[in-house]
């Protein structure tokens, strides 16, 4: 990849995550502590499940991205889909130090590393493959995050992005 392309790809993905860290966020400021953990039924994830999940992926994912397996041995996937109790405080400290590895580990990444291989659970593909994979499903449990903030909001919704305009204005 030529890199003047991949200064772009690497630009690109920093702006995507740092707009995808700030809508969930967004979404997250407007429930009360007692919707984090609600769910809408018995098969369905809460809001701190999905926080817990999403950082696990990411601590997994990003520590030591160019060398490691994507799939750390000390990852225990199956318990970040237990719901537990925990502050909102502890959630967020979790969140945040999860986006602030993977912020920094995609920050490092030059064009070259684009075109080398990695592995997740010891399946090979290229830096930018795992790059894009990564966002594809953050992008997927941002929107689960939004969707459920949403839903229990008790109050009126801020919106995150383009307003709906005003019916029967």
């Amino acid at each position: 990849m030529p890199d003047d392309l991949g200064t772009l790809v690497l630009a690109d993905a920093l702006a995507t995550l740092r707009k995808y860290k700030a809508l969930a966020e967004g979404a997250l400021a407007q429930v009360d502590d007692d919707a984090l953990h609600r769910v809408l039924d018995e098969e369905s994830n809460s809001l701190a499940v999905i926080i817990r999940h999403v950082a696990g992926n990411m601590r997994s994912r990003w520590t030591d991205f160019l060398t490691a397996d994507g799939e750390k041995p000390d990852r225990d996937r199956d318990t970040e889909f237990v719901e537990r109790p925990q502050t909102r405080a502890a959630l967020m400290a979790e969140w945040e130090a999860a986006w602030q590895l993977t912020l920094d580990a995609v920050g490092a990444l030059r064009p070259d590393d684009l075109g080398r291989t990695v592995f997740i659970r010891a399946e090979a593909m290229t830096a930018e493959a795992a790059l894009t994979r990564a966002l594809t499903h953050y992008a997927y449990h941002v929107g689960q995050l939004v969707y459920l903030a949403r839903h229990f909001r008790s109050g009126p919704w801020r919106s995150l992005s383009i307003p709906r305009a005003v019916r029967g204005a």
